[in-house]
This record gives structure tokens, C-alpha cells and sequence, in this order.
């Protein structure tokens, strides 16, 4: 449930606001006041809630509905209880997700932790570090030398930002995340315990045992891009490592060296995308997922 403690809505909307701001058609103009300050799923629904229903097989929750008002494809309409505000769209869910996004700005988009402005005067900022005014970096974190990091951009706590890495505007750097060896473009997310700019894994055979390689590239991540807690993203060992804009990276997802991966990909947890692997554009892949090396 949502717990106002956590997140409390940025004001209420009417139900005639929502279908303007969403494009959805409001079967009862009648009801172009009803209030929505809450998000809720269908199944549970509640005072001032607007849900949404989308799916063949989710059709039977629609009788069942408590809530103020609902996001549905046209053929689900008359299937709504009385009272209920409906609201009709093709795509019911990203509507829904842009009414969250309105409602509850904070949670779509990381905060600081500390509530700090500025630079904290316990973090750690070299000297010729460039640090535009507008962003943020919360005690504890680390700013190595020559790094820059563009306005409007939050360091969270115990963040560690290697030499001359580029930060680019509005973006986040979750608590305990890494990076170097890195440019980065702007409104990048990369959550807590992240590590970008690490070693690739290379190693070559010898005589006594493995010998390594050394791991001289980069990590390029375009603008829009999100990474989930405790993911990885390696180095290049000669060239780059490449995340495509707009792609997103869930939680425990390892990214080896050398790997290009295209724009507005969607990749869920536990998957391993090996060394060299180049995946296009819009790909989708779902969890646990590996991919063998120097596959396209």
C-alpha cells in the first residue's frame, strides 16, 4: 500500500484532469470531479484510488472494482461498478504510469538522502574536481581528481566518483555505488551499490597460471539511461563498453567488457551478458538471461 509516511501525493487530481493530461476519455463527463490522490492495484483498490486494468485475463476483476476511478481499455467500460470515474485508453498502464509519475514525483525520480544542499561540507572533493553549481554530493561520498559533475546531479552518500570521470546534468549516483573510467551522459540513474568502470574480466593462460590483461577502455552510458543496485558494467579492455539511451538495467545484472548494447533495451535481473556481446536496438531480456561471449 502507499504509505504517506514514505509518499505523500503532490496534490489530488480530478478525474477530468487526468483524461486530460493522459489523452483517456471520460465515459461520465458527469464525473470530471471525482478526486484521485492515491495509486492502488485493482485487486485491492480504495478511497480516492485510481487503478488500472489492462489484459484478457485481469477482464474479471472489473465488477469487483473499489476505487475512485479506473484506467481501461473502450471494451472494458461498461463492465465498471456505478459510482466508478472510467476512464478509456489503448494503453491503460502507461497511462497510469504518468499519473504516478505526476502524483508521486519523488518516487519516480531519487532524492537525497540527507536532505543536503550543495556540497557537503564531509564529503571529499578534490580540488580539481569541477563540480557545477545545482548539484549535490552528500556526506561521505568521493570526488576524484579532474571528475566533473553537471548541475542539477546528486552524489548520495559514500558514493565514489573515480579521476576524470564525466558526470553529465540531472542525473543520480545511488549510496555506495562506483564509478571510473566512465562518461556519463545526462539523467542517468544508477542505484546504490552499482559499480561502472571496474575491471573487465581478462586473462590470458601462462606459464604459472593465469596472467591478466590489462583493461585500458571505457564505459560510455548515454543520456536516460537506469542501472539497478548491484549491477555491473566492465570496462572495455581496448575499446569501450556502450549503454545504448534510454536502456534500462535491473538490480544483479553483470555486464562484462566490450559490450555494446543498443537504445531503449530492457534487461531484468540476474542476467549475464558476456564479453564483446553486441545486442541491438529496443531488445528485451527477461531474467536470468546469459548471453555467451562475442554473440550479436
Amino acid at each position: 500500500m502507499t504509505d504517506p509516511v514514505f509518499f505523500a501525493p503532490s496534490r489530488r487530481y480530478t478525474a477530468g484532469e487526468v483524461a486530460n493530461l493522459t489523452g483517456a476519455q471520460l465515459v461520465d463527463s458527469a464525473q470530471s470531479h471525482v478526486s484521485i490522490e492515491a495509486l492502488a492495484p485493482a485487486n485491492e483498490g480504495g478511497e480516492n484510488a485510481l487503478v488500472f486494468v489492462d489484459g484478457r485475463r485481469n477482464f474479471a476483476l472489473m465488477p469487483l472494482l473499489k476505487a475512485a476511478a479506473v484506467l481501461c481499455p473502450a471494451e472494458f467500460a461498461s463492465k465498471a461498478p456505478a459510482g466508478i470515474a472510467v476512464l478509456t485508453h489503448p494503453r491503460p498502464q502507461q497511462a497510469f504510469a504518468l499519473v504516478g509519475r505526476l502524483l508521486f514525483p519523488q518516487a519516480a525520480t531519487p532524492g537525497p538522502m540527507t536532505g543536503e544542499t550543495g556540497i557537503s561540507p564531509h564529503a571529499h572533493v578534490d580540488p580539481s574536481a569541477h563540480v557545477e553549481a545545482g548539484a549535490i554530493v552528500e556526506a561521505g561520498a568521493v570526488i576524484g581528481p579532474r571528475v566533473s559533475v553537471g548541475n542539477g546531479t546528486i552524489i548520495a552518500p559514500h558514493a565514489v566518483i573515480g579521476h576524470s570521470s564525466q558526470i553529465g546534468r540531472d542525473g543520480y549516483i545511488g549510496p555506495g555505488a562506483s564509478v571510473q573510467y566512465a562518461l556519463i551522459g545526462n539523467r542517468v540513474i544508477i542505484h546504490g551499490g552499482a559499480r561502472i568502470g571496474q575491471d573487465g574480466f581478462g586473462f590470458v593462460a601462462g606459464a604459472k597460471g593465469p596472467e591478466r590483461v590489462p583493461q585500458i577502455g571505457r564505459v560510455i552510458i548515454q543520456d536516460d539511461v537506469e542501472i539497478g543496485s548491484n549491477s555491473t558494467v566492465d570496462r572495455g579492455a581496448m575499446s569501450d563498453t556502450i549503454i545504448g539511451q534510454g536502456t534500462k538495467i535491473d538490480n544483479l545484472v553483470q555486464i562484462a567488457h566490450n559490450v555494446r548494447i543498443g537504445r531503449n533495451c530492457i534487461i531484468a535481473g540476474l542476467s549475464g551478458i558476456s564479453g564483446s556481446v553486441v545486442v541491438g536496438d529496443g531488445v528485451t531480456m527477461g531474467g536470468g538471461v546469459g548471453l555467451a561471449d562475442h554473440l550479436t
